[in-house]
């Protein structure tokens, strides 16, 4: 067999690994239908045919067929518009909604997972050149392990800390420990709030964290996260159950309300901690030069 061949062949099985295990279906990931991962694994197959083909075709040489590598970047930023717009529909017909935010957090995600395909099979496939293809086995799982830890991101539990908070009421208004969340009229409601209802405060480890948590992106998708294991009664066009995350302005911690159709206390504060830390939403301040001087 060509050794041309064999380089190509252990890249491209590499970075379709690679593809593979990245393509995580959860409750917090999008596709979550068969048709959907099979296009993103197609897409993923593609991505690493053309790191694998790379190297052959400079060794060759033939510099012309790199640059097919520049049509590949413009072809992943079509499959990051394609999950924006996708969601953005889905998003339409959802009673608990992700918010834009967190949406175009997934698409730059599903963008860069292509990237990281293509980095791994010319890894692999310039080792495999240079030195054997038995080295595949070595370099392959070495930068699966890389593009899985770069793919991982920061966790809401890292920058915050969660705590059980008291559910209660003043008048009319529904509390969660000294914040308030909203008006309730109905008494049945109040009830109904008062033995099932959960909260919990969220306090930001430092300024950076509380203006992660400021924003009302990554409010709405700790919401969604939550809602989305746990479930909700919410119903159309009912909004006295509606889940909640409000700012004690004073203090900058949230206050977040939920109905849970499953309610476990214990388990929503782990939900929480695991929610993912928007890249739109993070929060910088203590980086800057006056963010440091105001902190002081």
């Amino acid at each position: 067999m060509p050794k041309y061949v064999v380089v190509i062949v252990a890249g491209v099985v590499a970075g379709f690994l690679a593809r593979w295990i990245m393509l995580r279906s959860d409750y917090r990931h999008y596709p979550t239908y068969p048709h959907g991962q099979l296009t993103h694994l197609a897409v993923g197959f593609i991505a690493a045919s053309l790191g694998a083909v790379a190297v052959p075709a400079i060794t060759k040489p033939d510099y012309v067929a790199v640059t097919f590598l520049v049509l590949a970047a413009q072809q992943f930023r079509d499959v990051r518009n394609m999950e924006r717009e996708t969601l953005l529909k889905l998003e339409e017909t959802k009673l608990v909604r992700r918010g834009t935010d967190y949406i175009e957090g997934i698409a730059r995600v599903f963008e860069a997972r292509n990237y990281l395909v293509i980095v791994t099979a010319l890894l692999t496939s310039i080792v495999v050149h240079w030195l054997d293809w038995g080295y595949a086995f070595l370099i392959a799982p070495i930068c699966i392990f890389f593009s899985v830890k770069l793919m991982s991101g920061q966790q809401v539990g890292e920058i915050a800390d969660v705590e059980p908070a008291e559910v209660h009421f003043q008048g009319a208004l529904l509390m969660v420990a000294d914040v308030v969340i909203m008006n309730i009229g109905l008494p049945e409601v109040r009830e109904k709030i008062l033995r099932e209802g959960m909260g919990v405060i969220i306090k930001p480890k430092n300024d950076d964290a509380r203006l992660t948590l400021d924003a009302p992106g990554q409010r709405m998708a700790i919401i969604h996260d939550v809602v989305s294991i746990l479930g909700s009664k919410v119903d159309i066009a009912e909004t006295d159950l509606i889940p909640l995350a409000r700012k004690q302005v004073d203090k900058g911690y949230l206050a977040l309300f939920i109905v849970a159709n499953e309610p476990d206390l214990d388990f929503l504060m782990e939900i929480i901690k695991k929610v993912p830390v928007l890249e739109t939403a993070r929060g910088t301040t203590l980086k800057s030069y006056f963010g440091r001087k105001a902190a002081d």
